[in-house]
């Protein structure tokens, strides 16, 4: 059989892409043995689904692409259609602001699973290579697929351990195209030498502001056994290539507020006692009275409010949540997302260069890409 139209990964855009493909013969193929695993371990199981305000800020890549592609498909178009399939997201402040989480990711998966009955699956089945003759030829580890039509949405390198490859970018390659060097993003950070006591706080968290670059992070940041972690700083990542990050551990407070009266120092911060006494390990201070404070002292204790550091790396594609980089957006169709080097070869979703931050924005944007690239092939 040939068929119209061949998905190359059933993750958040493949599995959008199938069920919106009307009239025409489609199969998906999956290395897993299950559709959606990525989906599955989002947002803690609850599947961080779309965000309150989406813009094209919340994402590096080509603003202007990103600007059409949430145009034809917006936060609120995705809602609706989440309601309509009788899915009810909702915000959750406590966990990233503004962020709607469902009641769980396999809710989606199920969903998915219903609107794609018509649509053949290949599951369990890895792709090795494609080639191009009239038709495309897919070469699985079981067999050889013929369709019309390929769509490449099979993701980034992020979560190797749920099937994610590089297979997306080494047809991408075949073809011709330029991939901009992709790394992991969303992730922790592994610190220097100087920042070695932030692992004797593993499990402790703080509500910090980051600055980094032009953008600044509000929200908690995790103290790991490898260095840092949490909502702060997965999306500091996102925006770090190299050099420093400034923290301010004590955001909407002023210092001098605290440098007063006879409490020990480490109590009269409003921060963990623990973390008081690793960070004034950090800079020779003892832990005394703050009445006893030299001037030096306490400008030494300034630096609560703007912590410089510059991470020594990440904790690399297997914890990140997404991949940064991709192949270039400016050798794809910004209308159809077809090749602009190989004719009837489509790329979708992570493996494109463009990536958003934490709070449900990726998920956004491959559903809409999604929608925007089914709308070109159902004309």
């Amino acid at each position: 059989m040939v068929f119209d139209i061949a998905i190359v990964g059933a993750g958040a855009s493949g599995l959008m892409l199938a069920s919106l493909i009307k009239n025409k013969s489609v199969c998906l193929i999956e290395a897993n043995e299950k559709i959606g695993q990525k989906i599955k371990v989002s947002g803690g199981a609850k599947c961080n689904i779309t965000n309150e305000k989406v813009s094209s800020s919340n994402y590096l890549g080509d603003k202007e692409f990103i600007e059409d592609i949430l145009k034809e498909f917006s936060n609120k178009e995705l809602l609706n259609f989440l309601n309509k399939n009788r899915l009810f997201p909702k915000v959750n402040p406590k966990i990233v602001k503004g962020t709607y989480f469902c009641q769980s990711s396999q809710e989606v998966i199920d969903m998915f699973s219903s609107l794609t009955t018509h649509v053949k699956k290949y599951l369990k089945t890895k792709v090795l290579d494609i080639n191009f003759e009239k038709n495309f030829f897919i070469k699985t580890n079981k067999n050889i697929i013929e369709a019309k039509k390929v769509i490449i949405a099979s993701g980034g390198l992020s979560f190797e351990s749920l099937g994610a490859s590089s297979i997306a970018f080494d047809i991408a390659q075949k073809f011709g195209h330029n991939i901009i060097k992709t790394s992991p993003a969303l992730v922790g950070f592994t610190v220097q030498k100087e920042q070695f006591w932030f692992k004797n706080l593993s499990g402790i968290s703080a509500k910090v502001e980051i600055k980094i670059d032009k953008k600044s992070f509000y929200g908690s940041l995790l103290f790991a056994h490898k260095g840092c972690s949490g909502p702060v700083i997965l999306n500091s990542s996102l925006y770090w290539q190299k050099g420093k990050i400034l923290i301010d551990f004590l955001p909407d407070e002023k210092i001098e507020k605290f440098l007063k009266g006879n409490k020990k120092i480490s109590t009269a911060f409003p921060l963990a006692k623990r973390f008081m006494t690793e960070f004034l390990n950090s800079i020779d201070i003892e832990d005394k009275a703050v009445s006893q404070l030299t001037k030096e002292e306490k400008n030494k204790l300034s630096i609560l409010k703007n912590y410089e550091f510059c991470p020594a790396g990440t904790f690399g594609y297997s914890k990140a949540e997404v991949t940064k980089g991709g192949i270039c957006t400016q050798e794809i169709n910004h209308k159809t997302f077809e090749s602009l080097k190989q004719k009837n070869l489509y790329f979708i979703g992570e493996c494109l260069d463009i990536t958003g931050e934490l709070g449900g924005y990726n998920f956004q944007m491959v559903f809409s890409q999604a929608v925007k690239c089914a709308n070109s092939l159902n004309n």
